[in-house]
């Protein structure tokens, strides 16, 4: 996985948009909510979010911490692209998608849906 690789995968999701916050941060987010967040600069750390079920586990792995700032809301920061999989990361990533998503007003999900 690189920063490409992640665009391209989150960009091929329905209704997400990307955006620079903070100055030096590539956030997609859906429904105006960031699900995915890495810096734009080297070295690229990503964070997202994880169930609550995973946290824990995913927090103890070498190489991904809590995320700054989020970690209470069960979002984890992977330090390295080769931590990971690209199949973790295509899971990882779908399923931080769909954890926001999920929390969006019910009328905005189905219109994200019907982009489909």
């Amino acid at each position: 996985m690189n920063i490409e690789a992640l665009r391209e995968l989150c960009l091929g999701l329905p209704g997400v948009t990307e955006d620079i916050k903070w100055g030096a941060d590539l956030c997609f987010l859906v429904g105006a909510k960031m699900f995915c967040v890495t810096s734009i600069d080297p070295p690229h750390s990503v964070s997202f979010k994880v169930t609550d079920d995973e946290f824990d586990e995913m927090a103890a792995r070498p190489g991904i911490i809590p995320a700054p700032y989020m970690a209470r809301n069960k979002w984890v920061n992977v330090q390295e692209w080769n931590i990971l999989t690209d199949a973790e990361w295509d899971t990882y990533v779908k399923q931080s998608y769909s954890l926001v998503k999920a929390k969006l007003p019910k009328k905005l999900q189905k219109e994200i849906d019907a982009m489909v």
